[in-house]
């Protein structure tokens, strides 16, 4: 399998960790939606990341989607296979990506946009501090070392995952201090040998 796609996209970086922890065999190809747009949109139309080259060619986009076929292939998936169990770690990762995804949107608009309209400003910098609030609250309920258990599930990886997204990416606007449990979640996270290893600075595009 190739994994396409940087990881200092939170959306790749929990699709790699996966992989991983799955111990799956994948070439990583860490190509660029913008220097590297013609090599990446012969394998996704949409050029956006994250991207999976199946063995058989087929290709896979969507970190979601990605997982769910991962999980069809893994032994013990890390994610509970039905019930409310399940039900509560959707609801974690739809609060993390959502949170990610208007981030980088945002992100994008301050970055090629001219004069934006400072209500709208405000209000993605809202919904990114709220979603940052929300995952905080869910982090400090928490009982057990993980959602999952004794190790890391999708939740747990795609809360840390976005947790450094924003730190990085909006360093002039997120203090994970300010998110005490967070904070604790994702410096517990980021101390494990497969975040270590699946790990990219966040790059800006250009």
């Amino acid at each position: 399998m190739q994994l396409i796609g940087q990881y200092d996209s939170p959306f790749v970086r929990r699709v790699g960790i996966a992989l991983t922890l799955y111990g799956f065999a994948f070439e990583h190809l860490p190509l660029s939606t913008f220097g590297d747009a013609d090599a990446f949109r012969a394998h996704n139309p949409l050029t956006r990341v994250p991207t999976l080259v199946l063995d058989e060619g087929e290709v896979l986009i969507e970190s979601a989607a990605i997982l769910d076929h991962l999980d069809e292939m893994a032994e013990h998936p890390l994610i509970a296979p039905s019930g409310p169990a399940r039900r509560a770690a959707l609801q974690r990762i739809a609060l993390a990506t959502g949170t990610a995804d208007k981030a980088v949107s945002f992100f994008y608009a301050r970055l090629f946009g001219t004069d934006l309209d400072a209500g709208f400003a405000a209000r993605c910098e809202g919904q990114i501090m709220g979603g940052l609030a929300a995952l905080d609250a869910q982090c400090s309920g928490r009982t057990m070392p993980w959602w999952h258990g004794s190790a890391p599930g999708h939740d747990d990886i795609a809360v840390a995952c976005v947790a450094r997204f924003l730190s990085e990416a909006y360093a002039h606007l997120v203090t994970l201090t300010d998110f005490p449990a967070l904070a604790a979640h994702s410096k517990a996270a980021e101390a494990l040998p497969v975040f270590q290893a699946v790990c990219q600075p966040f790059i800006p595009p250009s």
